[in-house]
């Protein structure tokens, strides 16, 4: 039998979410996907007993860490005093709770800022506090609200690889981001919501070894052939259970001019937008 760390079963809430139903493997990292108004803000918050669901049942195999999308701290509290406050909740005794304040600090890269005030913070120290909360006490599962967006590139590879070190230790994550990017660089899976519900989950490797098969007419066809659309170019098409040279021949059947073609694989970018546009 499997132990799931996180496991979401046919979770409902009322505009913006459901059914969904997804299981979260202890150590693995799964990326949401999706527009604004998807639903990815409501399933963590749903999943972290922020809102109770209409419908639906969440397990967790111990507590939770939730992260938001724009943390907010009393301005004058220096960042060893927030983490000290949240680690009466953790530990009894002031030795402890030292400890785990030191934890936190290393874990999230705050050591150096520990004495600085909240209001001193810019983004990705806010986004690293944020976290250093979230996962106080060793929690072994992380609800994070676009922790990675809005960032530098120094700070979206430092917080990457942090959060790869977590998933290394056994934590589960889930990761919303609209920072697909970066999304890359951490998630082993991904799944992309529309209008509350799951339209398309899968191994991050398996989606972004989709290929497209790129090809450049001389001319604008009159009907593109089965399967292909219309590009600026001339046409493309995907290449799951057929070969390039299939695919041109059909191009060819249709006596369609070509002059070059290429084949590359599909980004993440378009993969969510090509499973946002099957689905309405």
């Amino acid at each position: 039998m499997i132990d799931y760390a996180l496991t979401l079963s046919e979770i409902c809430r009322t505009p913006a979410l459901g059914p969904v139903s997804l299981a979260l493997l202890p150590g693995e990292i799964i990326g949401i996907v999706g527009p604004s108004g998807a639903g990815k803000t409501t399933l963590l918050r749903v999943a972290a007993g922020l809102l109770p669901p209409d419908r639906g049942t969440v397990h967790l195999c111990g507590a939770a860490g939730y992260a938001p999308e724009a943390p907010v701290f009393p301005p004058a509290v220096t960042v060893r005093e927030v983490l000290t406050y949240y680690g009466r909740f953790h530990a009894a005794g002031a030795a402890a709770r030292r400890a785990l304040v030191r934890d936190a600090l290393e874990l999230a890269g705050l050591a150096a800022a520990a004495d600085a005030r909240a209001a001193a913070l810019g983004r990705a120290d806010l986004h690293r506090l944020a976290l250093a909360q979230a996962a106080l006490g060793g929690r072994r599962v992380l609800l994070l609200d676009e922790t990675l967006s809005g960032l530098d590139a120094v700070a979206r590879r430092d917080l990457c690889t942090r959060l790869t070190r977590l998933a290394a230790t056994g934590v589960a994550i889930l990761l919303a981001a609209r920072d697909l990017t970066a999304l890359e660089r951490v998630a082993g899976r991904v799944i992309v919501l529309r209008a509350g519900r799951i339209v398309r989950s899968g191994p991050l490797a398996a989606l972004l070894a989709e290929r497209v098969l790129e090809v450049i007419l001389d001319g604008p066809p009159p009907e593109p052939p089965p399967g292909f659309r219309v590009t600026a170019a001339g046409l493309e098409t995907p290449l799951a259970g057929r070969t390039a040279e299939a695919a041109l021949a059909l191009c060819r059947a249709h006596r369609l001019a070509v002059r070059a073609s290429r084949v590359r694989v599909k980004s993440l970018e378009e993969i969510v937008l090509d499973a946002h546009d099957a689905a309405r």
